[in-house]
């Protein structure tokens, strides 16, 4: 395979086991996917299906069982801890469902903290992140704190963190469940608008038929496989 037709995310008999009190329990069983930069993938399922688990283990969270994945080409848990932490850090970006911002910081902050943990002190960081929080809609907020902000303003903001390192891969796990539906919409529309402007790779688990629906690509959870649909 050739370097211009490898995916930026390939995922191959991906399995999970945990050993529960009545043995062993197999949360995913041989997932497959493979994703290129630019592509929006919406995971569906019910609660306890393994969606975030798989989350998770894509971003490098949690560990698989049995499986490759590769991130541009590289498997990531072949590294050691620290070499792995570096490249979460640069290459992952995480939305969450309840924000996860720290309250002492103002949303600038916030935005910048994942650039802290660089060995070399990027100079454009603070001008990225002014950058990404106008596109938002934030820029009058920036010396705001979480607290003073509404919930779709914070999740405008972990989008904005989980952005500000400009990764190939970006998670969100339930970015939508906590919103109301005016604000989810918006939300879903920012995902998948930045995304796109920024080729990332994005994969969004959420119980929300309406947000599934707007991506160009929707997967379901069943029995620990991944099942296309529509």
């Amino acid at each position: 395979m050739s370097a211009e037709t490898v995916p930026d995310l390939q995922v191959e008999h991906l399995s999970k086991k945990y050993q529960g009190g009545a043995g062993e329990v197999a949360v995913l069983v041989d997932v497959n996917l493979s994703l290129r930069r630019g592509d929006a993938l919406a995971i569906m399922g019910p609660s306890g299906s393994g969606k975030s688990t798989l989350l998770y283990i894509l971003g490098t969270l949690d560990t698989p069982t049995g499986g490759v994945v590769k991130i541009e080409g590289r498997d990531p848990f072949d590294l050691p801890p620290e070499t792995l932490a570096a490249f979460r850090n640069r290459c992952i970006g995480f939305v969450f469902q309840d924000h996860c911002l720290l309250p002492q910081c103002t949303v600038l902050e916030n935005v910048l903290v994942p650039t802290l943990a660089t060995e070399v002190p990027d100079p454009h960081a603070e001008a990225r992140a002014r950058e990404l929080l106008q596109r938002v809609g934030l820029a009058q907020r920036m010396g705001h704190f979480p607290a003073e902000l509404s919930g779709g303003e914070r999740q405008r903001v972990s989008i904005c963190r989980a952005l500000i390192n400009q990764p190939r891969l970006l998670l969100a796990d339930e970015p939508t469940g906590n919103l109301d539906r005016t604000t989810a919409h918006t939300i879903g529309t920012l995902l998948l608008e930045v995304a796109r402007e920024l080729e990332t790779v994005l994969i969004t688990v959420t119980h929300s038929p309406e947000l599934a629906a707007r991506f160009p690509r929707q997967v379901e959870l069943v029995e620990g496989r991944l099942e296309e649909r529509g």
